[in-house]
């Protein structure tokens, strides 16, 4: 009986220790700095923390923009699925970490409700033909595609966040006539476009996309989140600049260069970039003057890399928060819009990267009414040169990837509130 006894308040003893352990380590700090396994599937659990109800606290500048968390089994156990590094903490360590935050260029930013997020892809497009695309799936953080039909009928306003498939808004089909004008794909894509312009009441495909990015805008302005990459940056402003003007040689659509396009111009319509030169020639695989990738070529695999810029996180949270990094200094890597010249941005547009020693911004931001935009030059961040065709870029083997961090960046962007609330 006493053996009994004695055993059953060993267990007793042994539970309540375990109470009180679990109780000590009742956070998750998911460190982002160099010691992290997995940076990527670290946002996607973060995502999925506030999928599920819960706060995350983004600690910026602290060990690479880590994020702290109340630990609980299920979020311990996905942390453990998705290969992602943590540390299980305490309300004390949680103090000494909050006291460092407060002490330092750091802040700690509260993340209470996960976006609602979309691609603007076309129905054809290939899932690993976008980087935005392959972060969101390996990360497993749920979009939405939608596409001209979707946002001329109204259903931006579905949506917090929005990424623009590398698109071309000037409705010349990725300026790829001179390269690929006999190619069955090509073929294949200006076919579909037309026959969706014209489903939906326009005469031309340039009528279309200006009428598309007209409603981009205003679901900026009306506080929508935009983020865009290579060709999707240039081209958007582009069609605001010439609203309503063919800016589309003849050869690729059939219908002339309208003389008076410069004199229809307005500047005032676009988001980021102005006093550019738009190219016209069709045999050039270039849009306009705002685009660096020229220079980036020049200088090859080896020696591209640009550098992201440091900010107050007090002060200035929204730029600290995007550009959130392990690194400082990042590979470049090329698209169509590689980067952007900076004596063609506007003044209100936040640098956010750089090359250094030159004039070429990689990576910018700017207001537009109640909401934001956010253009990140380049194609996929771990493929330098992607070129059509290209296998997809496998991710697992780039876990760790600091110019895909950034396109996640803009992902928990819109889910922050300024003054954090202690969880």
């Amino acid at each position: 009986m006493r053996r009994r006894f004695a055993l059953w308040s060993l267990v007793l003893i042994l539970s309540c220790c375990g109470a009180v352990g679990a109780a000590a380590q009742s956070w998750l700090l998911v460190p982002m700095d160099l010691t992290q396994a997995n940076h990527l599937k670290a946002y996607g659990l973060a995502f999925q923390v506030l999928t599920g109800g819960d706060n995350v606290n983004w600690l910026l500048n602290y060990r690479g923009g880590s994020f702290l968390m109340r630990a609980t089994a299920g979020t311990t156990l996905s942390a453990r699925l998705r290969g992602v590094s943590f540390e299980a903490i305490g309300d004390d360590e949680v103090a000494a970490i909050r006291a460092t935050v407060a002490s330092g260029n750091m802040e700690e930013i509260l993340l209470e409700k996960p976006p609602r997020m979309a691609v603007y892809a076309p129905p054809n497009f290939q899932p690993w033909d976008d980087a935005v695309t392959l972060a969101l799936t390996y990360a497993e953080i749920p979009f939405e595609q939608i596409f001209d039909r979707d946002v001329l009928a109204g259903r931006l306003g579905d949506y917090d966040w929005l990424h623009l498939h590398h698109e071309d808004f000037t409705g010349q089909f990725g300026k790829f006539y001179a390269a690929f004008r006999m190619a069955p794909w090509y073929m294949e894509q200006q076919a579909m476009m037309e026959e969706m312009a014209q489903s939906l009441g326009f005469d031309a495909v340039w009528k279309l996309k200006h009428a598309v990015v007209l409603k981009v805008r205003d679901y900026v302005e009306n506080g929508g989140f935009l983020f865009a990459m290579c060709s999707a940056t240039d081209t958007f402003d582009l069609g605001l600049a010439y609203l309503g003007t063919d800016i589309v040689p003849s050869v690729v659509d059939g219908t002339p260069l309208d003389p008076a396009r410069e004199s229809k111009r307005d500047d005032g319509r676009t988001l980021a970039f102005r006093d550019f030169t738009l190219i016209n020639d069709p045999l050039v695989y270039e849009f306009s003057t705002i685009d660096t990738s020229d220079y980036a070529r020049l200088r090859g695999p080896v020696g591209d890399y640009f550098t992201l810029f440091g900010f107050s996180a007090k002060h200035d949270p929204v730029p600290t928060m995007l550009t959130q990094c392990h690194v400082n200094v990042i590979n470049g890597f090329m698209g169509q819009t590689t980067g952007f010249r900076k004596d063609n941005l506007k003044r209100h547009v936040v640098i956010l990267a750089q090359v250094e020693g030159t004039e070429e911004v990689r990576y910018i931001h700017g207001k537009r009414g109640l909401g934001t935009f956010t253009f990140l030059g380049g194609h996929d961040p771990e493929d330098y040169q992607h070129a059509v065709g290209d296998p997809p870029t496998d991710l697992d083997l780039y876990r760790t990837s600091p110019g895909y961090r950034l396109i996640l960046n803009n992902v928990l962007f819109p889910a922050a509130r300024k003054k954090p609330q202690k969880t």
